[in-house]
């Protein structure tokens, strides 16, 4: 069984700056509540490169690795997820939506672990994890509307 789950956040910057602010890995944990990410092989910016995510509170939690597997940049991105609790497809999709504004659109389509425990937990876990993705895509619009490329 999968869980697909879409979500999208108006933002008040052209799509290219939306595009470098969102593929910029390692300042994710700047919008990503809770998720710190590296380039873990290949340069970040191409197909066949492997991101490493770590989400979590007081270092408990999980690594979610994500190979990219899509690079259509100043579009879409998609990377498939290859660990052990986080299995599936996620895509980054930005639209342009004017000189001066842009949509970001994260869904994923993720494959339920723990079998019936999953299965049956899933309607339980979704509105939370819903919600931490709507906060982390509100900070991301923010994020991306006040970005300087190469900040820190």
């Amino acid at each position: 069984m999968t869980a697909d789950v879409t979500l999208s956040v108006a933002v008040a910057a052209p799509a290219g700056t939306t595009w470098l602010a969102l593929t910029d890995w390692e300042r994710q944990g700047e919008w990503m509540l809770g998720t710190e990410v590296r380039v873990a092989e290949g340069n970040g910016r191409s197909v066949g490169s492997t991101l490493s995510a770590f989400t979590g509170i007081g270092g408990i939690g999980f690594t979610d690795t994500m190979e990219i597997v899509s690079w259509e940049p100043p579009l879409r991105c998609t990377v498939r997820h290859l660990g052990k609790i986080v299995r599936g497809t996620g895509a980054f999709h930005v639209q342009e939506k004017g000189p001066q504004r842009s949509v970001f659109v994260w869904s994923e389509q993720l494959q339920l672990p723990l079998g019936i425990v999953g299965r049956l937990g899933w309607p339980l876990v979704r509105p939370v994890f819903t919600l931490g993705l709507r906060h982390s895509l509100d900070r991301f619009a923010r994020y991306a509307e006040s970005y300087v490329v190469g900040a820190e």
